[in-house]
């Protein structure tokens, strides 16, 4: 269950999901859903969605797109562009706000940070 008051020193899930968020490598991309899975509240996309609205501006969160690889939250940016173009800046390719080659560029979080 996803921890939205934060204690003292204890993180809350939207700092847990901004932990996340930094480690989506350059030219990689990510789902809302996945990050969910990842912290253990599968059925919170959600909630994660909810997190990105929020999301500092120092994190990459044009990174994080839904599960079809749409751009859904590209009305959070400066522009309805900048997500687009930030995407591109990396080579992601984008037609009609959807990343094509998504399996390819698809960053699992489950799969790439396993815990030892």
């Amino acid at each position: 269950m996803p921890r939205l008051k934060k204690k003292h020193d204890e993180p809350t899930f939207f700092d847990d999901v901004y932990d996340v968020v930094k480690l989506i490598p350059k030219g990689r991309v990510t789902s809302y859903g996945a990050i969910a899975n990842f912290l253990g509240v599968k059925s919170s996309a959600r909630m994660v969605g909810w997190a990105m609205h929020g999301c500092p501006s120092k994190l990459p969160a044009h990174r994080v797109v839904n599960s079809a690889g749409l751009l859904t939250g590209k009305h959070h940016f400066d522009t309805l562009h900048t997500m687009q173009s930030r995407l591109e800046k990396e080579g992601i390719v984008i037609m009609k706000d959807k990343i094509q080659n998504f399996k390819s560029v698809f960053w699992d979080p489950a799969r790439e940070l396993k815990v030892k």
